[in-house]
């Protein structure tokens, strides 16, 4: 709506998009073409970015800008910057994710490298870690979900908790460390 108010003329700026990316001593930071690559104590990430954004890097800071002033180009241009962002901290410190199980005999534990639930089921469920993920289980009834890239510790985390994610009757199931669970009545007599 903002969009179709603007003039044709006019430009539009990124909040996001126009800071800078610090790059911390311990990182080093390649630029090939489009390919962004982060190079850290924890690891290596790499990423392609799209044709309509520019990728420089001045001293100790990278910094993004439009190539062209297109819709897709300004949509393009602060998630750029964000993806960067995050490798630059996932190289460096990492992510991590704690998911909570919240039922009567409902509990975790390592088998090896995997990650091991009983959830209810008449069976174990058994995860095997993705490439660049780790599985912790400091608690029964906690799950520590650890990596460098923040993608895919949040996509383990959310295919984790859709095993059996948390009913609203009596709240039992998987959540997020801090979800909170919209609780229904149940049926009167």
């Amino acid at each position: 709506m903002w969009a179709a108010k603007c003039s044709a003329g006019s430009i539009r700026m990124s909040r996001i998009g126009k800071k800078a990316v610090p790059v911390p001593a311990g990182v080093t930071v390649t630029l090939e073409g489009q390919t962004v690559t982060v190079k850290g104590p924890k690891g290596q990430l790499s990423w392609t970015v799209a044709e309509e954004i520019e990728v420089r890097q001045e001293g100790a800071e990278i910094l993004l800008s439009k190539r062209e002033d297109t819709t897709r180009a300004q949509a393009m241009w602060g998630l750029s910057r964000t993806l960067v962002s995050n490798m630059v901290v996932g190289v460096t410190q990492g992510y991590e994710q704690t998911l909570e199980l919240v039922g009567v005999g409902y509990r975790a534990a390592m088998k090896g490298q995997a990650l091991s639930m009983q959830l209810g089921f008449s069976h174990d469920v058994d995860i095997p870690p993705p490439a660049g993920i780790a599985f912790a289980v400091p608690k029964q009834t906690e799950i520590k979900i650890s990596g460098i890239d923040k993608q895919m510790v949040g996509e383990t985390a959310a295919r984790i908790r859709r095993i059996r994610p948390p009913e609203p009757y009596k709240g039992k199931g998987v959540r997020y460390q801090g979800e909170t669970v919209r609780r229904k009545e149940g049926k009167k007599k």
